[in-house]
């Protein structure tokens, strides 16, 4: 089955353009997938809906939680599916195959305080605090994805309009929207990229986020940076790229933006994933409630 896989994982990575860290998950979990099948002396096209949900059980008693679980089935779904469409496998026994319920978890995200002191702190005029300053404003600006973020181009944007061009998950492209903070952060910092490409004597690659050496930013830069400059904010909450990512989708929705522009704005494929914003946001509008309306509070009503 060894064949199988790697043909599988040439496909995902020349047809579906995934990436080198999807490849490595995809790969892992269908390989531990395919390893279990042979120890149970079974090969890909003798598999069985019964043999799957006992595999999902394995790893339940192995003590994955539901989220891993879930992964790991969506995994040897996409192999089953791809073995299918070649004729390596007659049926798929995936089909209609339900995993564990995860349960839906409250996304971290930053109060409008808490954003506000994040990008109210002190940068110094360095070319790479500036750049740091217009990377926090870029991502809570347009709630791009730490990966689209670091992939952006300076042929993509466009400050006039306050627009970039993006790549997102399955190399799906959207615009992202650029307020005037970012604007003006983007605008400093194409000045101060100017003078750091001269410095470090190198042809232009391209890329808008570049380092000292004048070399394309990678994501974990990108987050890497996050993290640093939300420490030295002094917030408390363990923040991430993707955290500003909430955090943008959840201000958005207090401030009445409707669930389908989020939706756009995130480049979430179906409207479910970004419904989860709901619940912040309901969670707030009773938080609220609860500590203005007289009758809110349940001490108030037992009175």
């Amino acid at each position: 089955m060894t064949d199988v896989v790697d043909d599988y994982l040439h496909w995902l990575a020349s047809e579906r353009k995934k990436s080198d860290a999807t490849l490595r998950a995809y790969g892992g979990d269908v390989r531990a997938f395919t390893g279990w099948l042979a120890r149970a002396g079974r090969t890909l096209p003798q598999a069985t809906r019964f043999d799957l949900r006992r595999y999902l059980v394995e790893l339940e008693e192995q003590g994955l939680v539901a989220t891993s679980v879930q992964r790991k089935l969506a995994s040897v779904r996409g192999l089953f599916a791809w073995a299918v469409e070649r004729g390596i496998v007659e049926q798929d026994p995936c089909k209609s195959l339900k995993g564990p319920r995860a349960p839906r978890r409250v996304p971290v995200f930053l109060t409008s305080a808490e954003v506000d002191r994040l990008l109210d702190q002190t940068f110094d005029d360095t070319p790479q605090a500036i750049r740091d300053r217009a990377i926090l404003e870029t991502l809570y600006s347009t709630g791009c994805r730490v990966s689209e973020c670091a992939g952006m181009k300076l042929r993509e944007l466009d400050l006039e309009e306050g627009i970039v061009r993006v790549l997102g998950k399955g190399q799906k492209e959207r615009l992202a929207l650029l307020g005037g903070p970012a604007r003006a952060a983007v605008t400093a910092w194409l000045q101060a990229r100017r003078t750091l490409l001269q410095t470090a004597k190198r042809t232009d690659p391209g890329s808008l986020w570049i380092n000292r050496t004048g070399r394309p930013l990678s994501a974990r830069w990108v987050f890497q940076t996050v993290v640093d400059r939300a420490r030295a904010a002094g917030l408390q909450t363990a923040l991430t790229p993707h955290g500003l990512r909430h955090s943008f989708a959840t201000h958005l929705l207090d401030r009445g933006a409707d669930l389908r522009t989020v939706q756009e704005l995130l480049g979430h494929a179906r409207l479910v994933t970004t419904e989860i914003y709901t619940h912040v946001s309901i969670g707030r509008l009773r938080a609220v409630y609860d500590k203005a309306h007289p009758h809110g509070r349940e001490s108030d009503a037992k009175d």
